[in-house]
């Protein structure tokens, strides 16, 4: 048995127009200059606050922080209602997970930054709800790299962590993976640097979707 772990924002989907779109507002309505795309993609992945936390320059999460992730929430639903803003599954996506459901002996999860709310509406409007049997949030554990999500989800499903692997597209995800005892594998496709998710720990970089189906299904890419 095997247990995949997907992060879901730069590995599954694409979803850097409307992150940015939803913070900018945010960051303007607090009376802030906006970040630039590059410094919100470099923050994906992190809980909403600790990422708001960051942009602002501030070492840890305050009442402002908070205020303001509740803010971003409050307009995600409203931007995400734009049909130029939805989050698209990266190409190659949905074949590689449909094979990998067809494996009795593979379960698939969840390890995101999005809150529980987001991530049940991008599996509700993919299809795939049903599939992915485990899946922790921002809602339910701290914010990667903390290896909660991962252990949890071991934990659910009755898993090792080395019998886990975690695929994704920062090195948040990958230094998670590695403080809870699991494999990693870097994606290339993403909002983080093929060459610093090797450095970080990761096993290989995933060139293509299809490349995640060798590397889970014959155990190299």
């Amino acid at each position: 048995m095997k247990l995949v772990l997907f992060d879901c924002d730069g590995t599954l989907i694409d979803s850097i127009a409307i992150i940015q779109e939803t913070m900018t507002r945010t960051f303007r309505s607090f009376g802030y200059s906006e970040p630039s795309v590059d410094e919100t993609r470099a923050t994906v992945g992190l809980t909403l606050d600790v990422a708001i936390a960051r942009l602002l320059g501030r070492e840890a999460v305050d009442a402002e922080c908070s205020d303001m992730m509740g803010y971003y929430r409050s307009l995600f639903v409203q931007v995400r209602s734009d049909p130029a803003m939805q989050e698209k599954l990266f190409d190659g996506i949905r074949p590689m997970l449909e094979q990998l459901f067809l494996h009795d002996d593979i379960l698939v999860g969840a390890v995101t930054g999005k809150s529980r709310r987001g991530l049940d509406h991008m599996l509700k409007t993919h299809g795939f709800s049903r599939n992915f049997i485990t899946t922790r949030t921002a809602d339910d554990c701290p914010s990667k790299p903390n290896p909660a999500m991962v252990l949890e989800c071991c934990a659910e499903t009755g898993m090792e962590p080395s019998e886990a692997i975690v695929i994704g597209d920062t090195v948040f995800d990958i230094e998670m993976a590695k403080s809870a005892g699991a494999p990693s594998l870097g994606v290339s496709w993403g909002y983080g640097a093929p060459a610093e998710l090797l450095r970080t720990g990761a096993s290989s970089i995933a060139e293509t979707p299809s490349d995640i189906l060798k590397f889970v299904l014959e155990g190299a890419v």
